[in-house]
């Protein structure tokens, strides 16, 4: 994957399946990361890559994660997150947070916030 630097593009908004999400490699403040990119119709969402519990990558295959009905499960241990805010609802690391990264929608397009960094 193709490293991004804030205002880039990330991807299009139509590469992310609607109620899912797919995982793009930017350039944050700290370095590059693994960003998880969710969409619920024309808005969308990102947190870093990393679950909260064991510092592992949340996908089960590279880009390939388990969201169904508003919920992001940690293939790892099973941790269920809530897509809208990040929240750890259930599972080994219960009240904690996905880390949010600033993206917007600009022109059908994916958009790294500018000066992004994992808030």
């Amino acid at each position: 994957m193709v490293s991004i630097s804030p205002g880039q593009t990330l991807c299009l908004l139509e590469d992310i399946p609607d109620g899912g999400a797919i995982a793009v490699d930017a350039v944050l403040a700290d370095g590059e990361d693994s960003i998880i990119v969710l969409r619920e119709g024309g808005h969308v969402r990102a947190y870093l890559n990393v679950c909260p519990h064991a510092g592992r990558r949340l996908d089960w295959a590279p880009g390939q994660f388990l969201v169904k009905a508003g919920v992001l499960v940690c293939a790892a241990h099973g941790a269920s997150f809530a897509t809208a805010s990040g929240l750890c609802t259930m599972g080994p690391c219960r009240g904690e947070h996905l880390r949010k990264v600033e993206v917007h929608v600009s022109e059908e397009s994916v958009v790294l916030g500018r000066g992004a960094d994992a808030l």
